[in-house]
């Protein structure tokens, strides 16, 4: 067991994780990788110094329902594989507790054999995060501290919209 709690078991594609440890996120990417795929996209999220109507944002502390953000982030992984066959392994790691400016809250990193797929699942799965994944933040500034503004209502998590399609062959020649 390391910092992202249990690694994935042999023939496992989806490496989940919430933990209050560092992302090694070239750990993130090396996993990705198979023989078979020609594409990874990793998607990283860090703190930074500013909030919607707020600057000088110094630190975020991340707060989480742990056992259902985990399955909602399975579900993400499993709903991107659904719409994006191309897939080879999809890792979805969110940090948790006090974060400063600069350091990374989520990785994603999708593998696929084409980067269409691969630029498309990882937009679809951290966009399916931000919206459906019960994860919280509390912004300090050097003013005071606030759960952020920005929070809205969780929904459901949702497949992959058209907006994630990969482009026709003919829309590429242009």
């Amino acid at each position: 067991m390391n910092s992202l709690g249990e690694e994935p078991r042999e023939g496992d594609n989806d490496w989940i994780s919430i933990t209050e440890e560092t992302l090694p996120i070239n750990v993130a990417q090396q996993w990705v990788i198979l023989p078979r795929c020609g594409a990874v996209v990793t998607f990283l999220g860090t703190v930074r110094d500013h909030a919607e109507e707020r600057s000088g944002v110094i630190s975020l502390d991340y707060e989480a329902y742990i056992e259902q953000a985990v399955k909602r982030m399975r579900d993400i992984a499993t709903k991107a594989r659904g719409s994006f066959p191309e897939i080879g392994r999809i890792v979805i790691w969110h940090r948790i507790g006090h974060l400063e400016v600069t350091e990374p809250s989520v990785v994603v990193s999708v593998s696929s054999a084409h980067r269409s797929a691969a630029f498309d699942a990882a937009r679809y799965c951290i966009d399916a995060i931000k919206s459906s994944v019960p994860i919280w933040k509390r912004e300090t500034w050097a003013g005071g501290s606030d759960w952020s503004e920005s929070s809205k209502e969780l929904t459901e998590v949702s497949d992959p919209s058209s907006s994630y399609a990969a482009p026709s062959p003919s829309s590429l020649q242009a």
